[in-house]
């Protein structure tokens, strides 16, 4: 018979130092019947218990090669779903604050895009002449959209390569929910900015002619990260008129002219990697979330290097913050209790197409 469930409400007062206690007491417990995996932008004092570190999409494919029972998931909604996918059906994805979204991702859903589809059809033979691409960051019934569509998921290291493939199967793409992804890796296959049309989901047809919508080779949904839409060229200029041997690193959900800015751009892993890489002494102005520059910033001072966020103002990812020691102790000791809390499950039907588009991607990369 399964125990009683703890309530949250005993966590919700307790310090984080009597939290981190009662997490490793609970991970000596589980031992490897569970795995705790946190983003790079998780908060530190959460950050710290992680066993598995990384992006989104690596985390989950991680998961998947692990024997844990248990995925318990420092990150947001969409990361759960997609360890949910990729594991096995014994395994048991866990959010520990559902609350933990993505603004972003937020931007597109399953009924704004299919109305989008809809549309466009009035237009063009969207199934002979567009390819859906779906960025990681979106839940998971749009990754099944594309799966069903013959579409595919892209991640922020490989959106390039990926819309090379799609080009190959359609001559036009639907990119969502991120727009600023779209177009700087359109630009750097040479596409050109007239010939990418912005479809605003608010407006009938996205606000756009069925003229515009005929030049376009690719259609960018309306959609942005509140965190790196924060970061403007002015601060690269202000930087670089400091520090002119200074090397500046964004990642692309950045506006385009940040970008363009930038000495470099990529992936959170990239950007850990391209720091890391540098030389010793190195000056760098970084355009990501706060938690993992702060990170940054401590690990690589000792070689002398300087790691400078982009922003004047504090900017951090508010919704990934929402799991924090309380709520992670909470479904831990509810895991030892014997109890699931806050599982994150696909459907069958759902996750089978989702994860015919997630296999298209790691084929490709």
């Amino acid at each position: 018979m399964q125990a009683e469930t703890i309530e949250l409400e005993h966590f919700d007062l307790l310090e984080d130092d009597i939290c981190t206690q009662r997490i490793i007491a609970a991970k000596r417990s589980l031992g490897k019947h569970a795995v705790i995996l946190a983003h790079h932008y998780q908060r530190a004092d959460v950050y710290r218990h992680a066993d598995l570190t990384g992006d989104s999409l690596k985390l989950s494919y991680l998961a998947a090669q692990t024997d844990a029972d248990f995925l318990v998931f420092c990150g947001v909604h969409f990361m759960a779903e997609v360890a949910d996918i990729l594991s096995s059906e014994q395994q048991i994805a866990i959010l520990p604050d559902l609350s933990a979204g993505c603004s972003m991702a937020d931007m597109a859903n399953l009924s704004k895009v299919t109305r989008a589809w809809q549309e466009l059809s009035e237009v063009l033979d969207t199934d002979e002449m567009v390819t859906p691409v779906t960025y990681i960051n979106s839940a998971a019934d749009l990754k099944a959209f594309c799966g069903e569509h013959g579409g595919i998921v892209c991640t922020s290291s490989n959106a390039s390569k990926i819309l090379q493939w799609s080009f190959a199967q359609r001559e036009k793409v639907l990119f969502f929910p991120d727009q600023h992804l779209g177009r700087w890796s359109g630009h750097q296959l040479g596409i050109s900015l007239e010939q990418m049309a912005v479809w605003d989901f608010d407006e009938p047809m996205g606000g756009l002619t069925p003229e515009q919508i005929k030049k376009a080779k690719i259609i960018l949904w309306k959609g942005y990260c509140s965190v790196h839409q924060m970061f403007q060229p002015e601060h690269i200029l202000r930087f670089r008129n400091k520090h002119p041997d200074g090397l500046i690193i964004s990642h692309p959900e950045c506006s385009y002219e940040v970008c363009q800015a930038s000495d470099y751009v990529g992936s959170t892993e990239y950007i850990i990697n391209t720091v890391r890489d540098s030389k010793p002494g190195t000056h760098w102005l970084v355009g990501t979330e706060l938690n993992l520059v702060s990170r940054i910033t401590e690990e690589f001072k000792p070689q002398g290097k300087i790691v400078q966020f982009m922003s004047p103002m504090v900017c951090m990812c508010s919704t990934m913050a929402r799991i924090d020691p309380q709520h992670l102790a909470w479904s831990l000791e509810n895991l030892v209790a014997g109890n699931v809390v806050n599982q994150i499950k696909v459907s069958v039907e759902e996750s089978k197409l989702a994860k015919r588009a997630l296999d298209r991607m790691l084929e490709i990369s």
